[in-house]
């Protein structure tokens, strides 16, 4: 069932959820005060730094800086997106996700997911079992030197040539939802994977969510993949990931191959950090996924004319990737050779040397797309600016973008290249959001911060019947802004908050803000507060009273200017 995730569920569910409680069921917490600490589980540390606010409802590191609300939490541990981090959240608090469809809400049941789970991982052994009863199976896994552990881990298995083995054996409903049945225009159904060694697809929770089949003969297609379903989004997932952070949770590098034989011989030879795509090229949502457990992706290409294809057509989405501290490499094997043949003839140690001298991203893309162009000439240098821009331009704008324009440059003579994102960036530097700058607490300061770690303040803020014509103070629109999101919301707590400001240019100030600590007992907060929010009014009426005084003295104010003057200058 698709639909986005309902917001008020998401609010919902991270009020109904305790932080420390979810934390302390993945990280053993210790009670120290007001908070809660461990040792942080993102970085390496010898004495706590991690602490857990419980009224807060907020995670922070004081070592690496990592921070967040519970599902931040759950996306950094687990190593998972949003989507699937609320899932998780969800599953903790024992509640059902749930979605947006057509402006409805509607149920996203457990119980209709777990049924198809049950079903692949039946399914899996089914095909298990076939494998030993086999002969040319067997035969076939020999040829190619598969041997019987590495069988075993990945669980191989072998669907026997029948039209109707599964409906046999399993619910056909059930077979159809999970894309293992083809259903004929007159109605008849038929086994999608006939004579085929199968090989499970897992999710990082070791969920099997569809099979990719090869054939045992020289028959088309040779391989051939479940179709998209509930459980199997092909463009989001990659064969052998589940297995690798089986191995090791955070590998230095990943390498991403083309088949599937090639993840298992490659894991046979103890190269156990490798991937492969799903019948798919590989897409930003792929290496998006991949990057959250590496900073190194390893792009292995077969040498033939279809892998040297292959790998120009990774570099549109591999630009898109590559954010700081992201790397990609790019490894061409010798003609005739794939990964499952060269590991063979070369062992461990030679493949493991030829990844260590892959091409850097950048001088693959610059060797490839200068190639057969006379850059001595003016026309071939244009052309290889015309070439390289609508690549350089989907970088993201950081340091590794720049140093690829540089290099441009000098290979084209030029001395400018201005590209329209860098124009767009530049347009946009004077309107920047409110930033929390360490340092003295201001009454703006104070406000804001309490107003996010107690939003019931928000009620003082509505007894005041505040105007705010006029008013100016920095971080008003800030101040404003959360006051709107507290009123909007029927259940909010700092978390919620937090999650409100998720990806948004206001997200770091948030996470700061929620943080600060104003040193006040609870018994004072809300005196504090008022005081605070009495000063910041009163600094904010007296800045906008001395800008309209200036500007009537060098110019005529318009009579709206005039008529907030007089109301300002009588409320003071």
């Amino acid at each position: 069932m698709s639909g986005r995730i309902s917001r008020e569920f998401i609010d919902d569910l991270l009020v109904r959820v305790d932080i420390v409680d979810l934390i302390d069921s993945r990280v053993p917490l210790k009670k120290t005060g007001n908070n809660y600490v461990a040792r942080c589980p993102f970085h390496t540390e010898k004495t706590p730094s991690f602490s857990v606010n419980r009224n807060k409802q907020f995670f922070h590191c004081f070592g690496c800086g990592a921070s967040g609300n519970a599902i931040s939490f759950l996306m950094d541990f687990s190593h998972l997106d949003f989507v699937e981090a609320v899932e998780d959240l969800a599953n903790f608090a024992g509640v059902d996700v749930q979605r947006e469809s057509f402006g409805l809400n509607v149920e996203f049941k457990r119980d209709d997911l777990s049924s198809l789970y049950l079903l692949m991982e039946r399914v899996a052994v089914f095909y298990v079992e076939q494998l030993k009863l086999s002969s040319k199976a067997i035969d076939y896994l020999k040829k190619r030197k598969v041997r019987g552990e590495i069988a075993r881990d990945f669980i191989l298995g072998y669907a026997p040539d029948k039209w109707s083995a599964l409906t046999e054996r399993f619910e056909q409903q059930l077979l159809i939802d999970a894309g293992l049945l083809i259903i004929k225009d007159d109605g008849r159904t038929y086994d999608r994977f006939r004579d085929r060694i199968m090989f499970p697809i897992r999710d990082k929770r070791a969920r099997i969510i569809g099979f990719g089949g090869r054939v045992i003969d020289d028959s088309l297609p040779k391989y051939l993949n479940s179709p998209e379903t509930t459980l199997f989004h092909k463009g989001k997932e990659v064969y052998g990931l589940y297995e690798l952070l089986e191995k090791n949770a955070k590998p230095q590098r990943i390498i991403i191959v083309e088949g599937y034989l090639d993840v298992i011989a490659l894991a046979q030879y103890g190269i156990n950090y490798a991937v492969a795509g799903l019948g798919t090229a590989a897409s930003q949502a792929h290496l998006d996924l991949l990057f959250r457990f590496t900073s190194e992706l390893v792009f292995c290409f077969d040498g033939d004319k279809a892998g040297r294809e292959a790998a120009w057509r990774a570099m549109e989405p591999a630009f898109s990737s590559l954010k700081d501290g992201r790397q990609i490499r790019i490894m061409i094997l010798p003609q005739s050779h794939d990964p499952d043949s060269l590991v063979r003839d070369e062992g461990m140690s030679g493949f493991t040397e030829r990844i260590l001298r892959a091409h850097p991203l950048s001088d693959y893309f610059f060797e490839h797309i200068a190639e057969g162009l006379n850059l001595s000439e003016m026309e071939g240098r244009a052309q290889l600016i015309s070439k390289a821009k609508p690549y350089l331009e989907k970088l993201p704008d950081n340091v590794f973008r720049e140093m690829m324009f540089d290099r441009l440059k000098k290979l084209s003579a030029m001395t400018s290249l201005d590209s329209p994102d860098n124009v767009a960036v530049s347009d946009s530097v004077n309107q920047k959001p409110f930033q929390f700058e360490p340092g003295r607490l201001s009454s703006a300061r104070v406000a804001i911060a309490l107003l996010l770690q107690r939003p019931s303040l928000a009620e003082i803020v509505r007894e005041k019947e505040i105007d705010w014509d006029g008013l100016e103070f920095r971080g008003i629109q800030l101040f404003k802004n959360i006051l709107e999101v507290i009123m909007d919301k029927k259940n909010v707590n700092t978390a919620v908050l937090i999650e409100h400001y998720r990806n948004t240019t206001e997200d770091k100030s948030v996470k700061a803000l929620a943080l600060l600590d104003v040193y006040v007992s609870d018994d004072k907060i809300e005196e504090v507060f008022s005081d605070a929010l009495s000063v910041l009014l009163e600094q904010a009426r007296d800045a906008g009273i001395s800008r309209l005084l200036a500007k009537s003295k060098a110019q005529n104010l318009e009579i709206q200017e005039q008529e907030l003057l007089v109301k300002m200058l009588a409320a003071k």
